[in-house]
């Protein structure tokens, strides 16, 4: 029962990321895989903040969420005036290089990883509560990203990412709505990040390479990119293949490789098979007009 229950934190997570993910690449149509990268800034603000000033974990989290959010202007502000496949070659180098420097920093535990992260839940209902949070806060950011883009605004993004030339000639300001999704996506995945670092008690940069831009790339992709629920299912079951997978007992230098090429070859075969994912997103009135 506590592999589900574990099981279900991390479904949480990852529902969590790869929403966040999905109102980046795939409503907003900004081309960038460096989401892990704010993933890891989120649970190592957390893990920094718990061990060395003992911060209340609600505000701990959401300080990773906000180092997130104001780090994601680092790559957006340069980055998003060339967009396009500029944007993916500059959130890969953002995130190998930030990564290289969290290796080489002795504070963060260097490429040990930090560990000795307090347990703030003890007994034995520890992973049922960090289930449910992680859940709820899932549940939660599936809500704040439906409800913002269903409104007026929803139509000036869906404007934006369409037609950015016409857009623009209209006189609306496609950067600032560039940035307000990408930097508020971040923001999400640091919450994210924050929650991990307080159940597992350990992070380290190999947790944020690029294996997980595969595999947050595939839940949108495969659970249908720029659909709400989409992301929702995509990460229940690319999170429980893996576990199918795990009863072959396979030696781990087995298991990493054969995880990337099933991620790689499901996002092949969406792209060609069914481009629009299980679930296909609804078409925006104006697309319905035309």
């Amino acid at each position: 029962m506590e592999y589900f229950i574990s099981l279900a934190v991390l479904v949480g997570i990852y529902i969590t990321l790869s929403a966040s993910f999905n109102l980046i690449i795939g409503f907003g149509g900004l081309i960038s895989i460096a989401h892990p990268i704010f993933f890891a800034l989120g649970a190592y603000t957390t893990g920094l903040l718990a061990i060395h000033f003992q911060t209340h974990p609600a505000l701990a989290v959401l300080a990773g969420g906000g180092v997130a959010f104001v780090a994601s202007m680092m790559l957006s502000l340069p980055s998003l005036r060339i967009s396009g496949d500029y944007l993916l070659i500059t959130s890969i180098g953002f995130q190998l290089g930030l990564l290289e420097v969290i290796k080489h920093l002795g504070f963060t535990g260097g490429a040990s990883g930090l560990g000795n992260i307090p347990n703030i839940v003890e007994g034995s209902s520890r992973s049922a509560v960090f289930a449910i949070v992680s859940c709820l806060i899932a549940a939660v950011v599936v809500w704040l990203i439906r409800w913002l883009l269903t409104g007026p605004y929803g139509r000036v993004i869906s404007a934006m990412r369409d037609d950015e030339l016409a857009f623009s000639a209209l006189g609306r300001n496609a950067m600032m709505i560039k940035l307000t999704l990408f930097a508020i996506g971040s923001g999400f995945a640091g919450i994210a990040g924050g929650v991990y670092a307080y159940y597992f008690q350990y992070i380290s940069p190999d947790q944020f390479e690029i294996l997980q831009s595969a595999m947050l790339l595939t839940m949108v992709v495969v659970g249908g990119m720029g659909s709400h629920l989409g992301p929702v299912i995509g990460a229940v079951l690319l999170l429980l293949l893996p576990q199918a997978i795990s009863f072959l007992n396979l030696p781990p230098s087995v298991m990493a490789p054969l995880q990337g090429v099933i991620f790689t070859t499901l996002v092949l075969v969406f792209l060609f098979w069914r481009p629009q994912g299980l679930i296909a997103p609804k078409q925006s009135h104006m697309a319905k007009e035309a």
